[in-house]
């Protein structure tokens, strides 16, 4: 059996899940207060491009979105994307019925992570793996398949460092998750932004202690890079 893991153990974010009718209206009024969940208007005259991903792309969001203001409408999900079981069953309503140029994405350590017979964050020797690998890779290539029939541009960004530390995941086993969907993208002809490579030299200064997320500056830099990946995919 999978588990989705939606926010396993983590803070929830809107649409993470299904909310029940009472929760509706709150959660439409959080959406609107964070600017990461709000939805974009469009500049007319500028390629879309939509950002896929968990907490760590809602990290980077928004200085994307400035990095590549009057280049690109940036666009996310209104949800922390979570892991490839969420994502197959969530990615026709993500990507709707416009057009995308360029869509960057990743799904991975809502995957690895581990969860308690209640949903929350455990060790590896107590917990069960939200997607084990072979899931994953299966999960990861419906996925792709699903995102090419869109046309876009893709880029598939690499799963973030795992640190010591790091509850209810194990260091390295995102290493494994990258190297599997390094298989999946070869297949596919997608290109890969690595941002495992980017950050795992420098985790001491941009990532938080014992923890899978990063300081504002940290998601500031990642942020550069996947500017720079969707500016060169749109030709600018």
């Amino acid at each position: 059996m999978l588990f989705s893991c939606a926010g396993a153990g983590e803070a929830p974010t809107a649409d993470a899940g299904k909310p029940a009718p009472k929760a509706e209206a709150g959660k439409a009024k959080a959406k609107r207060a964070d600017p990461i969940l709000a939805q974009v208007e469009d500049v007319p005259g500028l390629p879309r491009a939509l950002l896929i991903g968990d907490s760590i792309s809602m990290g980077y969001t928004l200085p994307v979105r400035e990095l590549l203001k009057g280049k690109a409408n940036v666009h996310r999900p209104q949800a922390n994307c979570s892991s490839t079981v969420v994502g197959l069953e969530n990615l026709d309503k993500w990507l709707g019925e416009r057009k995308w140029d360029v869509i960057h994405f990743n799904w991975g350590l809502h995957d690895l992570k581990y969860v308690d017979d209640k949903n929350n964050l455990a060790d590896a020797a107590a917990g069960k793996q939200c997607v084990p690998l072979p899931e994953y890779e299966k999960n990861l290539r419906q996925l792709v398949e699903r995102l090419k029939k869109t046309g876009a541009k893709l880029i598939w960004c690499a799963t973030t460092p795992v640190p010591e530390g790091a509850a209810g995941r194990v260091p390295g086993d995102e290493v494994k998750y990258n190297q599997a969907a390094a298989r999946v993208m070869a297949e596919a002809g997608v290109e890969i932004n690595d941002l495992h490579a980017f950050a795992a030299p420098k985790l001491k200064d941009i990532q938080q202690p014992k923890n899978v997320h990063f300081t504002a500056d940290g998601s500031k830099q990642l942020a550069q890079v996947v500017a720079e990946r969707i500016a060169k995919a749109l030709g600018k």
